[in-house]
């Protein structure tokens, strides 16, 4: 039975859930006394208004990530590695057609929902029906035609192929038809009863704090963690401190001096890990205006930022080196590497750089650099204000530059302002992040794809930069629906020519799952001995990494 709590009481309960749901010593028990609660925390203060909506990415589920232990996918694809398994999870068999313009899904049996209905291959059936008829929730834009069941199996089909979208098909939250059927619109809808056939349900819910309960009918089986409190903490410094004390036990958030601040607070069980995905942190430029309409700018701009010192003073050490030239992160992204680029780095090479600018015309009036039409060069660099880590990142680049002559002034608008700028256009550069995928197609279409191409003005979802090149986009349509590995292979070399010849963006730095834990009541954490899920508690996975903890000896 769900607890409602009333307004009066909020504060008091979260006050007490504040102090009492983890002890810091591993011995909090849960409601039955038989193992320690774990509390999963993010730093984006009250969360207003209770939305349990699976699709709708304001929703409370989504932004605290308890969502993700009440619902669960038909299957999990490891971004981690991309040379994993597909692991099956409310379907049993998962079967691609060969052009990946099609998948089976047989439904496992054995799986109830919370309320103790049976979960069927109706239900699969029914999500991917809902999705493709209410086009707001298909915010992958998977483009499904069809959907249609033969007993136990649901096949789903596609205008295109899927093979750059697996991850993104397979993880879609499955919902109960005896359910949903009856909503009126999926789209608003907050689902404050949640029924769902993860391993918890949802069992009190709060402003600044939520409670989930283990079930005693999970299909997986017997869960070692009897009791999840979601806390919402006002910031960063209030979370890194419930980290370090061991208030709280998982979360998925940048800390700055993370050594000082967290591990060595307990060296024995504090943990931070940070795998990189297929995902980058990389510098949108104007391509449609100057300096960056120029491709020897570009180039010679790409030649002298220092990834390196990105990564220790930026990212504070924190986050994976990216050294291959193709922006891809490794060795996550080792196997997709062309021949021609395999082991080449980036380096800093300031000498190289001015002689590209010299042999374009680009001259220097003492240490200032003038351009071809007699121009002195200069740019703008903007991030939102706050973005610790990004606000640095690009005065670091703005010291690079300057050994070429170039004044890069450095601008930190509020976020409204910057992302409506972005999106129309309005910068000169700006640090931005790429989708990760299972494959490089996410990072590689967001920053050159002329399927995101908008005038300047008009708002862009990606290629912010507007980067216009046909031989780019062919390529990556290609790669995305080519049938057979050699054609793929073939696409992804164009892809990765014209990126490091034609420098559409200037790549900065990883962008890895980032999750800190700790061991004092559990283990079976993934880790880099084992990435078997990303540390992250927000997304999809985080139902894997509840079902594999065990209690600490």
């Amino acid at each position: 039975m769900r607890l409602k709590t009333s307004a009066a009481a909020i504060g008091i309960a979260a006050a007490l859930l504040l102090t009492s749901c983890s002890s810091g010593d591993g011995s909090a028990a849960g409601p039955d006394g038989d193992g320690a609660a774990l509390t999963i925390a993010k730093p984006d203060g009250a969360i207003a208004t209770e939305s349990n909506n699976p699709w709708v990415g304001d929703s409370s589920g989504l932004k605290l990530g308890y969502i993700n232990a009440i619902l669960e996918p038909v299957a999990f694809v490891n971004t981690l590695d991309p040379t994993a398994e597909v692991r099956p999870w409310l379907a049993s068999e998962i079967t691609w057609s060969d052009d990946y313009t099609s998948v089976a899904l047989t439904a496992r049996d054995g799986v109830t929902w919370n309320d103790g209905t049976e979960f069927t291959a109706e239900d699969i059936e029914f999500t991917y029906s809902l999705l493709k008829d209410t086009p707001a929730l298909d915010t992958a834009a998977l483009g499904m035609t069809d959907v249609t069941r033969d007993g136990d199996t649901v096949t789903v089909t596609f205008e295109s192929s899927m093979y750059v979208k697996q991850d993104k098909v397979l993880h879609k939250f499955i919902v109960p038809k005896h359910v949903w059927e009856g909503v009126a619109d999926p789209t608003t809808e907050t689902n404050l009863e949640p029924v769902g056939t993860g391993p918890y349900t949802l069992s009190q819910f709060t402003t600044q704090s939520v409670e989930l309960t283990a079930r005693d009918d999970y299909w997986g089986g017997d869960l070692a963690v009897p009791t999840l409190y979601y806390v919402s903490y006002n910031d960063n410094t209030a979370l890194t401190t419930a980290l370090a004390s061991g208030d709280a036990d998982w979360a998925q958030a940048f800390i700055p001096n993370i050594q000082s601040a967290y591990l060595d607070k307990d060296p024995e069980h504090n943990v931070y890990w940070a795998p990189a995905g297929l995902g980058i942190d990389t510098m949108f430029v104007n391509t449609e205006t100057k300096p960056f309409d120029d491709l020897a700018f570009r180039t010679a701009v790409n030649m002298v930022i220092d990834r390196d010192k990105h990564r220790t003073i930026a990212r504070e050490g924190g986050v994976p080196a990216l050294t291959s030239v193709t922006g891809l992160p490794t060795p996550v992204g080792d196997s997709y590497i062309s021949e021609a680029y395999d082991g080449v780095s980036y380096t800093v090479d300031v000498d190289g750089a001015r002689e590209v600018l010299a042999d374009a015309g680009y001259t220097w009036d003492g240490d200032t650099l003038v351009d071809p039409d007699g121009t002195p060069v200069t740019f703008e660099l903007t991030v939102p204000q706050g973005w610790n880590d990004y606000v640095t990142g690009i005065s670091l680049i703005a010291d690079s530059v300057k050994t070429l002559g170039v004044e890069a002034t450095v601008s930190t608008p509020d976020s409204d302002s910057w992302w409506d700028a972005k999106g129309n256009g309005d910068f000169q550069a700006i640090l931005h992040w790429t989708d990760t995928g299972a494959t490089p197609y996410d990072l590689y279409s967001d920053v050159m794809d002329g399927r995101w191409l908008k005038p300047l003005g008009e708002a862009a979802d990606f290629n912010f930069g507007r980067f216009d090149n046909a031989e780019a986009t062919a390529a990556l349509d290609t790669y995305a629906t080519a049938t057979d590995d050699a054609a793929r292979t073939a696409a992804l070399e164009t892809v990765q020519r014209i990126f490091v010849e034609q420098v559409p963006t200037m790549p900065i730095g990883t962008r890895p799952s980032i999750g800190e834990y700790n061991t004092r009541s559990y283990v079976g954490w993934p880790s880099d001995e084992d990435p078997y899920a990303s540390p992250d508690p927000t997304v999809p996975s985080a139902v894997l990494v509840l079902t594999e903890l065990e209690p600490a000896e």
